[in-house]
C-alpha cells in the first residue's frame, strides 16, 4: 500500500476497475504584454502582435476555442505504480473539453477547461502529468486540480510555466508534478526519473545560443555591458574573474563582438534570452513597469536629447522654485514640438497627450510638506538611518579616520579632521570619551572612490571624496559636525590627497557653502547606493541564487518550494537592467557621477562582500551601530535606539528567520539528513563554486553541514530578496525625486574664497548651488526612471503571501507556519504604526514629516513608500 504525501486515503494499487478521473486544467494566453513580444505601442499597433517564432497571434488562433479539440493533450503519471523501466506508469492521452465560465478564483487572462482522465486502479496514484501543446502559438499553464479521485480526494497541481508547440522541443513532453514536496531520498519510486530528467532538461548542455522558448539555466560572466563594435568609448571591461569578480548573469550565448574590438564580450541584441518562465507572464504589472523602463530608454531620452541639444529648453534650473515647478506645472515645451512622437501609454501619467506639457511629476513625499526641510542638518543625518541608504553608515572606533589605501601608490590618506573640530559641539565630552560613550559615527566614502577620482574628474564631472562625521545627541538624533573633501593631488597620487574640512554654518554665503559640502556627501552616497546598495547587493547578488535553485533543487524539493517566491521576476529586471540601466551609455552612465566606472567600482567592491555580513545582525554588529546582547529582544541592542531602518528591520528579520526554522525543521529531521541530500549539496556546492565562484575560497561561506547553516543562509536570502530590496528601492522617489535633496552628480569644486565662483555663490546662491548638482536633462532623466523604479504593480505578491493562495504546498506544518508568518508580518505592521506616531522618536519623522515606512509589510499599487514584496521584481 501506498500513500503520497498530503493526500489522505489510499488506492489499493491491485484494483482493475474503470475510473474516469475529473479535472480543471487553468490555462493563460500569450499576454500581449509579453515580455520578448512587446508590440510598439508608439505605432498603436497592440491589436495583433507579433508572436517570436511562432507565428502570429491574432483574433483567430489567441481565442479560448483555439485551446479545445485535439490542441492540448495531458496523460497522468502514476506514483506507485512503475512500467518495465521503472518509470511511473502513463494514462492515455486526454484532451481538454469544455471552458468553464463560473470558476470565481480566474485571475486576468486565465481561463478555465474541462478534462477527463481515463484512469484505473491498476495505475495507482497520479502525482504527475505530461501536457503537449499543439497550438501554433505557446500559452502558459497555470495549473491542473483533480477533483474526486478515489480514495484520495483532491489533487492540485501548480505549474506556472510556458508551454511552447510540442513539435519545437527534441522532447515534445512537459512534466508537471503535484504539490507535494519530498527530499530526494523519499520520492516514490516511480517519479525519480521523471523528477531527474526535468532538472537535466533545466541545466543545458551549456553550449549554444539560447532561443526565446528554452527553459535552460546557466551562468555567465557580466561580458554584455558594452558596445565596443559600435564605438571604442562604449566598450566596458567583463566583470567576472579573477581581476574584476563579480556574481554570474544567466548565460545567453550570444555570438561575440568584433576580434579586433573585444573577442570576448557579446554582441548587443534586441532579444534578451532568459529561461523561459523567468519572462513576465503575469498581466499587467511588472510588464508595464519594465515596459515603462525600457520606453524611457528607447523613447523618452532621444526627446529630451533633441530638446536641450537643440536649446529648446533651457539646460539649467535657476533656481529652488523652478526645481519645485517639476511638481507644480511640468516642463514646458514649444507646441507641436511632440507631434512627431506617439503618445506612449505606458508613462501616460507623465506625459501629456497635446504636445504642450512633457514629463509633469507628482511631488515627492520629502517635500510634500515642508519644501524646505531637506536643507537642515537633523534630515541630511536622518536619512543616513531611515532614508534610502541606511545601511552605510558606522560607528567611528578610532581617530582620525585612517585608510587602508596603499601608502606607496596613493600617499597618506588619514583625515585631517581635528579634534578642534569637533569638540566644540560634543557637550563638553572630549572626543575620546565620545568614541568610548559610542556617541561618533562615520558615513565614509572615501577609500573606494579615491582610485577612480582622478578619472571621473577628467570628464564634466567634478568631486571629491568624503568622510562625514555624526555625533548621536541626548534627544537621539544625529549632528553632522564635520565633512571632510578630498581630490587628488595635481602632482600625482603617491602625494596622498588634497584635503579641507567643513564644519556647520547658517549664515551668508557660509551657509551654502556648508550645503555644498553636504551635496557633495549626497552625491557619493547617492552613486554608492543606486550601484551597491541596491544594484549589487541585491538585484546582483541574487541572481546566481536563481540559477541554481532552478538547476539543482526539483520542484518538488522542500527548499525550492521555499525560495522560489523570492526569485519572481528578478532575473528579468536584471536583464533589462544591463540592458538599459547599467549598460555603457546606459541611464545610470548618464545621470550618476560614477558614469563609466559604476560597474567596475561596484565589482572592486564585491570583492569584500560577504554572504554572512547579509545577515541583518551581523550587517549592524559589523557597523558597530549595534552589539551582540542575548537579552534584547532580537539578540543585539542597537547603539542608536532610535534606528527606523534597523529597528523595523530586526522585527522583519525575526520573522522571516521563525519562519524558516520552522519549515526547515518539518523536512529536516535531522542534520545528518540534510548532508545526505544530494540535491540540496549540489545546489550549494554549484551556488559557491560557480555562481560566487570568485569567491569561492573565502572562509566565511557556512558548510551546508547543519539545519542551523540551512536556516542562516536561506533567511539571508530572503532578507535580501525582500525586506534589504524594498529599503533601498521604493524610497528612490519619495526621497530622490527632489533633486536638491540626492543629487547624483556634482560638475563642479568648491568654490575657493576670494574666487570668482565664491562671489558668484554670495550673489546667487541658489543658482550656483544648482550649476554644481545634477543638471536638468540629467535630473529630468533621473526622475522619470526612479518614479517607475518606485512603484509597485498592482499584481505584486507581497512578503507572507504566495501566489496561488494555501495550494503551493499539500504539507499542512508548512501552511500552518506559514499562516503565522503572515499573522506575524500583521502584527509587526501595527507595530510599526504605533511607533510612527510616537513623537519622542524623532528619527521616525524629521523635519520632513515623512513617517519610515519602507518595512511596512504590505502596500497598495503605486507610489506608496511603503511594501515590502516577495522578491527583487523591479
Amino acid at each position: 500500500m501506498f500513500q503520497v504525501p498530503g493526500v489522505s486515503g489510499i488506492l489499493n494499487p491491485g484494483g482493475h476497475g474503470h475510473n474516469k478521473i475529473k479535472g480543471t486544467v487553468v490555462l493563460m494566453r500569450k499576454n500581449v504584454l509579453d515580455f520578448n513580444s512587446v508590440p510598439d505601442l508608439t505605432k498603436g499597433n497592440v491589436g495583433g502582435v507579433i508572436g517570436t517564432g511562432l507565428g502570429v497571434v491574432g483574433s483567430t488562433v489567441d481565442t479560448l476555442t483555439a485551446f479545445l479539440g485535439r490542441s492540448v493533450s495531458l496523460q497522468l503519471i502514476s506514483a506507485t505504480q512503475s512500467d518495465e523501466n521503472g518509470k511511473g506508469k502513463v494514462g492515455k492521452d486526454t484532451f481538454i473539453e469544455g471552458i468553464i465560465t463560473s470558476l470565481p478564483t480566474l485571475g486576468a487572462g486565465e481561463s478555465a477547461f474541462y478534462v477527463r482522465f481515463e484512469w484505473d486502479g491498476s495505475m495507482g496514484i497520479p502525482a504527475a502529468f505530461h501536457i503537449k501543446n499543439y497550438c501554433q502559438v505557446e500559452f502558459t499553464s497555470r495549473s491542473l486540480t483533480l477533483e474526486d479521485v478515489p480514495n484520495q480526494g483532491t489533487i492540485r497541481f501548480v505549474c506556472n510555466s510556458w508551454i511552447y508547440n510540442a513539435n519545437i522541443y527534441k522532447k515534445s513532453v512537459r512534466t508537471f508534478f503535484a504539490n507535494h514536496s519530498y527530499v530526494p531520498s523519499e520520492t516514490p519510486a516511480a517519479l525519480v526519473h521523471y523528477r531527474e530528467e526535468e532538472l537535466k532538461n533545466l541545466r543545458g548542455d551549456g553550449t549554444g545560443e539560447r532561443v526565446e522558448h528554452d527553459r535552460i539555466y546557466d551562468y555567465d560572466v557580466y561580458n554584455d555591458l558594452g558596445n565596443p563594435d559600435k564605438a571604442a568609448a562604449l566598450a566596458r571591461p567583463v566583470l567576472g574573474g579573477s581581476t574584476l569578480p563579480y556574481p554570474r548573469r544567466g548565460r545567453t550565448g550570444r555570438a561575440k563582438t568584433k576580434k579586433e574590438t573585444d573577442p570576448n564580450s557579446e554582441k548587443p541584441d534586441d532579444f534578451v534570452y532568459l529561461p523561459r518562465d523567468e519572462a513576465f507572464g503575469h498581466l499587467k504589472s511588472s510588464d508595464f513597469l519594465a515596459y515603462a523602463l525600457k520606453s524611457v530608454s528607447q523613447d523618452v531620452l532621444p526627446v529630451l536629447t533633441d530638446a536641450f541639444d537643440g536649446s529648446l529648453l533651457s539646460l539649467e534650473f535657476d533656481n529652488f522654485a523652478e526645481v519645485h515647478k517639476l511638481y507644480d506645472g511640468g516642463v514646458t515645451l514649444p507646441t507641436g514640438f511632440l507631434s512627431k512622437y506617439a503618445p506612449i501609454p505606458i508613462v501616460k501619467e507623465i506625459f501629456r497627450s497635446d504636445g504642450e506639457q512633457f514629463l509633469k511629476y507628482p511631488p515627492p513625499k520629502v517635500m510634500q510638506v515642508d519644501k524646505s526641510a531637506w536643507m537642515t542638518d537633523e534630515e541630511f543625518a536622518r536619512e543616513t538611518i531611515a532614508g534610502v541608504n541606511p545601511n552605510v553608515i558606522k560607528i567611528l572606533k578610532e581617530f582620525p579616520p585612517r585608510s587602508t589605501l596603499d601608502t606607496q601608490a596613493y600617499g597618506d590618506h588619514t583625515s585631517i579632521i581635528t579634534k578642534e573640530h569637533l569638540e566644540p559641539k560634543l557637550g563638553g565630552l572630549t572626543v575620546e570619551q565620545a568614541i568610548e560613550n559610542k556617541k561618533l559615527f562615520i558615513l565614509d566614502h572615501h577609500d573606494y572612490l579615491i582610485p577612480y577620482l582622478r578619472r571621473i574628474n577628467s570628464s564634466t564631472t567634478k568631486t571629491y571624496a568624503t568622510r562625514t562625521i555624526f555625533f548621536l545627541k541626548d534627544d537621539g538624533t544625529l549632528a553632522p559636525l564635520a565633512i571632510e573633501l578630498s581630490k587628488p593631488h595635481s602632482q600625482g597620487d603617491e602625494h596622498g590627497p588634497v584635503s579641507e574640512v567643513y564644519v556647520p554654518a547658517y549664515e551668508g554665503v557660509e551657509a551654502y557653502i556648508w550645503l555644498l559640502a553636504k551635496a557633495y556627501v549626497v552625491v557619493n552616497d547617492s552613486c554608492y547606493h543606486q550601484i551597491v546598495s541596491h544594484w549589487l547587493n541585491t538585484h546582483a547578488v541574487v541572481e546566481p541564487f536563481v540559477i541554481a535553485t532552478n538547476r539543482q533543487l526539483s520542484v518538488v524539493h522542500p527548499v525550492y518550494k521555499l525560495l522560489f517566491p523570492h526569485y519572481r521576476d528578478t532575473m528579468n529586471i536584471n536583464s533589462l537592467a544591463r540592458k538599459s540601466l547599467v549598460n555603457a551609455d546606459g541611464i545610470i552612465e548618464k545621470t550618476f557621477l560614477w558614469s563609466r566606472y559604476s560597474m567596475e567600482m561596484s565589482s572592486v567592491i564585491y570583492k569584500d562582500w560577504s554572504l554572512v555580513d547579509q545577515a541583518l545582525p551581523n550587517d549592524l554588529i559589523k557597523r558597530g551601530v549595534a552589539v551582540a546582547d542575548p537579552s534584547a529582544p532580537h539578540g543585539v541592542k542597537l547603539v542608536i535606539e532610535d534606528y527606523p531602518y534597523a529597528s523595523d528591520g530586526l522585527e522583519i528579520w525575526d520573522a522571516i528567520k521563525s519562519w524558516v526554522e520552522e519549515y526547515v525543521a518539518f523536512y529536516y529531521k535531522s542534520d545528518e539528513a540534510l548532508q545526505k541530500d544530494p540535491e540540496l549539496q549540489a545546489w550549494w556546492k554549484e551556488l559557491v563554486q560557480v555562481g560566487h565562484g570568485d569567491l569561492k575560497d573565502k572562509p566565511w561561506w557556512p558548510k551546508m553541514q547543519s539545519r542551523g547553516d540551512l536556516v542562516a543562509v536561506s533567511t539571508t536570502l530572503i532578507w535580501i530578496a525582500s525586506a534589504l530590496h524594498a529599503a533601498v528601492n521604493f524610497g528612490q522617489y519619495p526621497l530622490g525625486g527632489l533633486i536638491l535633496n540626492r543629487p547624483t552628480i556634482s560638475r563642479r569644486f568648491m568654490p575657493v574664497e576670494g574666487s570668482a565662483e565664491y562671489a558668484a555663490l554670495a550673489k546667487n546662491p541658489e543658482k550656483e548651488f544648482l550649476r554644481t548638482i545634477t543638471g536638468k536633462k540629467e535630473t529630468l532623466i533621473d526622475l522619470t526612471v526612479i518614479e517607475i523604479l518606485s512603484r509597485h504593480a498592482s499584481d505584486e505578491i507581497y512578503l507572507g503571501e504566495r501566489d496561488g493562495g494555501d495550494h503551493w504546498t499539500s504539507d499542512a506544518g508548512p501552511l500552518e507556519a506559514f499562516k503565522r508568518f503572515g499573522k506575524k508580518l500583521a502584527e509587526i505592521e501595527e507595530k510599526l504604526v504605533k511607533k510612527n506616531n510616537d513623537e519622542t522618536l524623532r528619527n521616525r519623522t524629521g523635519p520632513a514629516k515623512m513617517p519610515y515606512t519602507l518595512l511596512y509589510p504590505s502596500s497598495e499599487e503605486g507610489l506608496t513608500f511603503r511594501g515590502i514584496p516577495n522578491s527583487i521584481s523591479i
